[in-house]
This record gives C-alpha cells, structure tokens and sequence, in this order.
C-alpha cells in the first residue's frame, strides 16, 4: 500500500496516520483501491470504485478528507508527460503505455498503445488499440473513437482495416509514410522466446520478381524476416549462426488464404493479400 500511502503523506501527514490506524481488512482494501487510483492517473472509474470502498468500510467517516484532498489533487493536477519530449513534441501521458515510435509507420504522430489500468476495457484481440494526439490524426486512420485520455484519442483500428495502398485495393505499391514498407498490418505470431499467441507488428516490402519480404517486428528490437517467391509462395526466413536460428527447422503449411510460416517453434500467420498486394 506504499504507493497510496506515499501519495496521500503528500497531502496530509494526519490522513495517512488514520489509514494505518485503521482495522487491517478495511486499511488494506482501501490502500489497494486508492493505489490503483492514483497508478491510473485518478481515472473516472477509478475514482468511483475507490468512493464506493471508502463508502463500505468502517474507516469511512475517518478518511472522508481524505477522499475529498484525493478528488481535489486529482482534479488539479495535470497529466504528469515524459520530462524529456523535446519542445514541440507532443507529450505523451504517463497514463498511458505507449508502444513504439509511431502507427501505422516510424515517425507516424500516433502510436499502439497497450495494457494499463486506463486502457484495460478497451482492448481487443481482432484489432489495435492506438492513440493519436488529436482527433483530426485520429480520423485518417479510420478507425472507431473509444475515449480521449489526458489528450489522447484513443481508437480501435480493426486488424483487417481499411485498405492502404499495396493491399490490393487497386491503388498501386506505394510505401506507408516514413518506412521502406509498401503495407504494414498485425498478423497472429507464436513462440518467439516461449511467447503465446499474439498480434504482431509487420512491415512487408513487395520487389516484384525479386519476391517479396515480411519483416515481423518482436520484443527487444527483433525483426524476423520471412521470404516469399514472386508468385506469393513461402521461400524461407532469414537466419543466424549467431542467435541460433540457423539451427532451427523451417516449414509451411497454408490455411486457406494464408501461410503458416514456422521457425523452430515459432509460428507467423501471413495472409496471401498481405504478401501479394496489388
């Protein structure tokens, strides 16, 4: 209970003195809840559950100011940013977990956002969860608005969006903005350092009769790359004596529409519109 503790000294040496005056059920039920509150940067929700505690418990009339000190901090106090955003860059909020360096490329101004207390409803397997730092960014990626926390629009973009050029869509090959990628989409990956099945980031690079490239972007900074034939074909991975890749077994199986691609035990589900594009 540190963290709520901590928090609530900050306000009123007294109030954190009640809280551990209080019976141990009813102090650490409190603790919990009011630390989750202020981990969530006193979320809407957040703020109601802790209330609803307080209201239960025999401590109630005791911490009552400090609900009241908690709502008024809560209220006043803005979003706490990352200190080193550079001048004229948006400051993303310590709310929520933000996920690489732009969506739906490098560079891009919104971002994949993930797991947190403030985002915890709102996430889905069948698309991505993404922040955008206005509406108006928000709006070209086509997807639906969710909420806007400290600033950011949140949306889910399906994982089977709204075509960009290269995805068959009759638009041409050209690259998504900021990348050498002619698409980038989230395809179902497995088994890369024991990880269950997930979404993955990837970029597919398409070079004609030279076939065609998916580089799939894992934790730490990994990208595995997966070759295919110019007629959509699996080919083979890129591997390395040096992470130990180059001993494993590759294979393919296809699934409908879609390659199974398998590197040791890790597997990639690639959809043949991905590979092929236009």
């Amino acid at each position: 209970m540190s963290l709520f503790v901590h928090y609530l000294a900050s306000i009123d040496n007294s109030l954190a003195g009640e809280l551990g005056a209080l019976s141990h059920p009813d102090r650490d039920l409190i603790a919990a809840r009011g630390g989750l509150l202020v981990a969530s940067a006193c979320s809407a929700a957040g703020m109601g559950e802790f209330m609803a505690d307080i209201r239960a418990s025999a401590g109630g009339l005791v911490l009552a100011a400090a609900v009241l000190a908690l709502v008024a901090a809560c209220q006043s106090a803005p979003a706490e940013a990352p200190a080193d955003a550079a001048p004229g860059e948006f400051a993303w909020p310590t709310s929520l977990k933000v996920v690489g360096d732009g969506y739906p490329g490098p560079r891009a101004p919104c971002r994949r956002i993930g797991e947190s207390t403030a985002t915890i409803d709102f996430l889905d397997d069948s698309a991505a969860l993404v922040g955008c730092p206005s509406v108006a960014e928000a709006d070209k990626l086509g997807g639906k608005v969710l909420a806007t926390i400290d600033g950011v629009t949140l949306i889910s973009v399906p994982n089977d969006r709204a075509a960009t050029p290269g995805d068959g869509d009759g638009q041409g090959d050209a690259l998504v903005a900021g990348t050498n990628y002619n698409a980038m989409a989230q395809i179902r990956c497995a088994g890369h350092k024991g990880a269950a099945a997930a979404m993955c980031d990837a970029g597919v690079i398409r070079s004609g009769t030279d076939g065609t490239t998916v580089e799939v972007m894992l934790p730490g900074g990994v990208k595995r790359a997966i070759f295919f034939n110019p007629d959509g074909s699996f080919l083979t991975f890129s591997t390395a004596e040096a992470d130990g890749t180059a001993a494993m077994a590759i294979s393919s199986t296809r699934k409908g529409d879609t390659t199974i691609a398998r590197l040791g035990s890790e597997t990639y589900e690639v959809p043949d519109a991905f590979v092929t594009g236009d």
